[in-house]
């Protein structure tokens, strides 16, 4: 009896931890994803932090970089889109289990843009000026929704800060993002790195988009970015490139880390959407 009773509690156990496993990821998939807002103006920017696809810069990717939108009228959304983790970096254990990959984060920032048109009126936003914004993995997150969205979900304009670019072109692929979002085992394909290197799938309707980044920039190869403008200049899209000499890596808004060439990116930025009419 005493038998039964166990076999009973490690069955209800092993039931139990199936359905996280296997239904999880729909389940959580149907919820809408954790947004943190700072409401402004008409103008509204979806914010996607760096961190390799693996965790996020809320704080200097993030919240100061929304607070600092906010300041300037514009509505900002910090997105705490789905990552790698650091323990699915650190264990490897998505060798087995799926964990979070590709297409989640892409998801999350798609039910985000969707969710805001759709309660723009009661949001007090413009349903038609909603862009989203990325630093570093964050930055091909929110070209990727620019390249390969719908265009009911597709972000009006896109801002990629030092964005990760591409995951084809060797010397230039940030590999860490790579695996963090194709996962162990689609890292591998050449399909897969292909159907997510962004330089080659550029849309004739992509939206407006801004690209900044740095020559010295000693985590993500500066020649992403220019892989993106050739690309965006190829199909003549209406887009801006800034590209400095210093400032680096994952600066956000913040003065001190940019430095005093690099910051100018902020008020390009606010000169750049006052041109665009956003």
């Amino acid at each position: 009896m005493q038998h039964n009773y166990h076999k009973w509690i490690v069955t209800i156990c092993c039931l139990w931890i199936c359905s996280i496993v296997c239904f999880g990821q729909s389940a959580w998939a149907r919820q809408p994803r954790r947004l943190t807002a700072y409401p402004a103006g008409r103008t509204a920017i979806v914010v996607c932090p760096g961190g390799s696809y693996s965790w996020l810069d809320k704080k200097t990717e993030g919240h100061e970089v929304a607070r600092w939108l906010q300041s300037q009228g514009i509505s900002a959304y910090v997105l705490c889109y789905r990552v790698q983790g650091g323990f699915a970096f650190g264990s490897g254990y998505r060798h087995l289990i799926r964990g979070h990959q590709y297409p989640d984060p892409q998801r999350d920032l798609q039910q985000t843009i969707e969710w805001l048109r759709q309660n723009a009126d009661s949001l007090g936003i413009d349903p038609h000026r909603i862009g989203a914004m990325g630093f570093s993995a964050g930055g091909h997150l929110v070209t990727s929704a620019g390249a390969l969205f719908d265009a009911a979900v597709r972000p009006d304009f896109v801002v990629a800060v030092y964005p990760v670019v591409t995951f084809r072109q060797a010397p230039y692929v940030h590999r860490r993002s790579r695996r963090a979002l194709l996962g162990e085992w689609r890292r591998w394909s050449q399909q897969w790195r292909d159907s997510l290197s962004l330089e080659i799938h550029v849309p004739d309707d992509m939206p407006p988009t801004l690209v900044v980044n740095c020559q010295d920039d000693p985590i993500v190869h500066y020649h992403n970015s220019e892989l993106l403008d050739s690309a965006l200049t190829a199909r003549h899209i209406d887009h801006k490139y800034l590209q400095y000499r210093t400032g680096g890596h994952g600066f956000g808004v913040d003065s001190l880390k940019a430095g005093p060439e690099a910051i100018a990116w902020k008020q390009e930025l606010l000169n750049w959407l006052q041109h665009e009419q956003f």
